[in-house]
């Protein structure tokens, strides 16, 4: 009866749905059931005698394994989810029990396991939810960690290294917010398999939280590293397609390596999240390696952005306006002013302009800087009355290409144009050539109607971009501003003499005034008056003052001519 009893003990075993697994105390294995083979690829043949590790993924750290056994000594069991390897080198997720069982005098280890993959799974596949990520299905960010730790473990103290790659989908908030959040979901889910598709077989993916992911990559170099990182920009090249609809989407992809670029799994991870922000200043839908000066300059910048967020919301005072002065150069008369904003924080001190504007734009808040620029500038008109002020003058204020067609621009600048008007004042608009040169068609129609306002626009920085004659022939602006690297070299150096008799040729031609700015030498002006520029700025004629001066100035006739203003 015993013997019966065994052996339909052994058959129910033997086709029992979970795979199931014997272990010696050495360890070796000393059975398998059918199961197993259906779920590993290995026959019993292959594996009897065999240390358990012949299945290890090495996806997991030595600490994860001493948890295990704790956990089987102090509680009689453990129970949860690990990575193998399957025979034909798959690696899969499976959700494991291990518990001790006493046969007469011998010890044994029992493992009951399924692939969580499994459809048939279903009670695993929830408790693997810790784990996983379910939407994309891949691992989450601690399992993630999990998996990294463990790939450093292994190769503290060897010669190798490995990659780990940060990938942030750019603009996906856009599509959750056109389209709504179960639309979302289904383009996560698509960009998941697009990234999947840049990486081979044996590379860990995983789902660290919103649009991030993160991946282990086997590479020998920097330049494998970034091979696998630019073939990951490629795999967004084409649309992704939701329910016959197509989503163009791109991602900034950071890498970092082991051990060059970090010796933890938390260095790794940081630094190639650094990395991939240095890729998102750099314009977004590229790969950028950890560089450590890099990484340093957006961490500044990422504190200045925060600064500059703070300071528009809770301390606005930090800003001020000062207005450096415009001349006309064959009179030497004030003709008008540009209005510059300054920028001065209790940590950094004072803060350029062409530092924080910069940050602005990319950043989103160009508007609310403007917004504040402008408020400012309107509170320094109204405080004196159109009596007081001559008429007939210019005030230049720089706005962003990317506000052009901002309707918002609209509602701060009617008021400003309103109260120029009333001043008999001009308002100009600058702004910088690079940007100019890509304007669609609505932002031009939109400096037109500029134009219809009696509002003059300028080409900020000319020279400095890419502008062809007969693109700068439709652009309707009226004034060009030549930069101050060009105006910096006159008199020393020929060929920059030759730039600005080119740009005043073109501008003659075309109908353009011109000014020069960073005038600061005798040498410049006479120069620039020699070959006819119409306006200057610079410190030679005046430096940029605030409000309460400039009314001084203005107030008394004399003080007109940059020749007092420069004494």
């Amino acid at each position: 009866m015993q013997a019966v009893q065994q052996q339909d003990f052994r058959a129910l075993v033997e086709h029992h749905p979970r795979a199931i697994m014997l272990s010696t105390t050495e360890p070796r294995i000393a059975y398998v059931n059918r199961s197993f083979q259906a779920v590993t690829g290995y026959c019993q043949e292959e594996v009897l005698g065999e240390p358990p590790s012949v299945l290890s993924s090495g996806l997991h750290s030595q600490d994860f394994y001493r948890g295990m056994w704790e956990s089987i000594h102090t509680n009689g069991r453990w129970e949860g989810l690990i990575w193998n390897r399957r025979k034909n080198g798959e690696t899969y997720p499976q959700w494991l029990s291990i518990y001790p069982v006493i046969q007469g005098s011998r010890k044994f280890y029992a493992g009951v396991f399924m692939d969580v993959g499994d459809p048939a799974a279903g009670d695993e596949r929830l408790a693997s939810l810790a784990y996983y990520d379910p939407l994309t299905e891949l691992p989450n960010r601690s399992l993630f960690q999990e998996f990294l730790r463990a790939r450093v473990d292994r190769r503290q103290g060897t010669v190798g290294c490995f990659g780990v790659l940060f990938i942030d989908l750019d603009f996906f908030k856009s599509i959750n917010d056109l389209h709504g959040h179960d639309c979302g979901d289904q383009v996560l889910r698509a960009a998941s398999r697009c990234i999947r598709s840049a990486l081979r077989r044996n590379d860990v993916l995983a789902r660290l939280s919103g649009d991030e992911f993160a991946a282990i990559v086997e590479v020998e170099n920097d330049l494998e590293l970034e091979n696998i990182g630019e073939r990951l920009n490629r795999a967004f090249q084409d649309p992704v397609r939701v329910d016959g609809r197509e989503y163009f989407l791109s991602a900034s992809v950071g890498g970092a390596m082991f051990p060059d670029h970090g010796r933890t799994s938390a260095d790794l991870l940081q630094n190639a999240d650094r990395a991939m922000y240095t890729a998102k200043v750099a314009g977004r839908a590229c790969f950028r390696l950890y560089s450590a000066v890099e990484s340093e300059q957006g961490r500044r910048e990422q504190r200045l952005s925060e600064a500059l967020i703070a300071a528009l919301k809770t301390a606005p005072e930090q800003f001020r306006v000062v207005y450096q002065p415009q001349f006309d150069l064959a009179t030497g008369c004030i003709v008008g002013l540009e209005a510059l904003f300054r920028w001065l924080h209790p940590e950094f001190g004072e803060i350029s302009p062409a530092d924080f504007v910069p940050i602005a734009e990319h950043r989103g808040h160009i508007h609310d800087l403007t917004e504040h620029l402008l408020r400012c500038v309107q509170s320094d008109l109204d405080s004196v009355s159109g009596e007081q002020l001559p008429q007939g003058l210019r005030l230049a204020i720089n706005i962003s290409a990317r506000q052009i067609t901002d309707t918002r621009l609209d509602q701060v600048l009617g008021p400003f144009f309103d109260r120029l008007a009333a001043l008999g004042w001009r308002p100009e608009l600058e702004i910088t050539e690079t940007h100019l040169m890509s304007l669609s068609s609505r932002c031009l129609q939109r400096l037109r109607r500029f134009g219809e306002q009696g509002v003059g626009v300028a080409i900020d920085d000319f020279g400095t971009g890419y502008s062809s004659l007969a693109y700068l022939h439709t652009l309707p602006v009226q004034v060009l501003k030549i930069d101050r690297q060009f105006t910096r070299q006159l008199g020393t150096d020929a060929r920059d003499a030759r730039i600005v008799s080119a740009i005043l040729g073109i501008a003659e031609a075309l109908g353009l005034e011109v000014v020069a700015e960073g005038i600061e030498s005798e040498e410049q002006l006479e120069k620039l008056r020699q070959l006819r520029c119409h306006r200057g700025q610079g410190y030679l004629l005046g430096k940029p003052l605030g409000w309460g001066q400039v009314v001084d100035v203005l107030i008394d006739g004399h003080q007109f001519r940059y020749d007092y203003m420069a004494s």
